[in-house]
């Protein structure tokens, strides 16, 4: 519209300045009363619509302009609110690297007490073979005992009435 409203403008300008040279013309050829009032009312009708134009031309303007600086607003409050957001999600992102770091010192330090708790149950599971072959051994020795109990009990019980009687 812009565009069309400049043209039409630019085609009244022209016809305006050839009826502006057709008007001397036809003075210098001693143009009639009627003819040039004619002229003069069609130049002043001319004028009219330049003039409309060019107020219709500002008016689009004014509104471009209002426009643009509109959009150009929101743009920039976008653009604020963009970096408020990455702002937000790096100090985030800066929590989690740090969450992550902890962890894996976490990490670090379970696997050197899982490393020791295995070196302790080594050392316990060899005490616990230990334990048990002395206790296979007391066992037999306790058999040993009893066989040798039993044996006694059974000699007693000879002896006992023999000597009764």
């Amino acid at each position: 519209q812009l565009l069309e409203a400049k043209a039409s403008l630019s085609l009244a300008q022209t016809r305006h300045a050839l009826q502006l040279q057709q008007a001397k013309a036809q003075l210098d050829n001693m143009v009639p009363k009627q003819q040039l009032e004619q002229l003069r009312t069609s130049l002043r009708g001319e004028q009219c619509k330049a003039q409309q134009l060019q107020a219709d031309l500002h008016q689009q303007l004014v509104r471009t302009q209002e426009e643009c600086e509109r959009l150009l607003q929101v743009a920039a409050e976008q653009a604020e609110g963009l970096e408020q957001s990455l702002r937000s999600a790096e100090a985030v992102l800066a929590e989690r690297v740090a969450q992550l770091e902890d962890a894996q010192a976490q990490l670090s330090r379970n696997k050197l007490l899982i490393r020791d708790l295995h070196k302790e149950n080594k050392g316990f599971a060899m005490a616990l073979q230990v334990a048990e072959l002395k206790q296979k051994s007391t066992e037999e020795k306790n058999q040993l005992l009893e066989e040798q109990a039993s044996a006694l009990k059974q000699l007693i019980r000879r002896i006992t009435p023999a000597s009764l009687s």
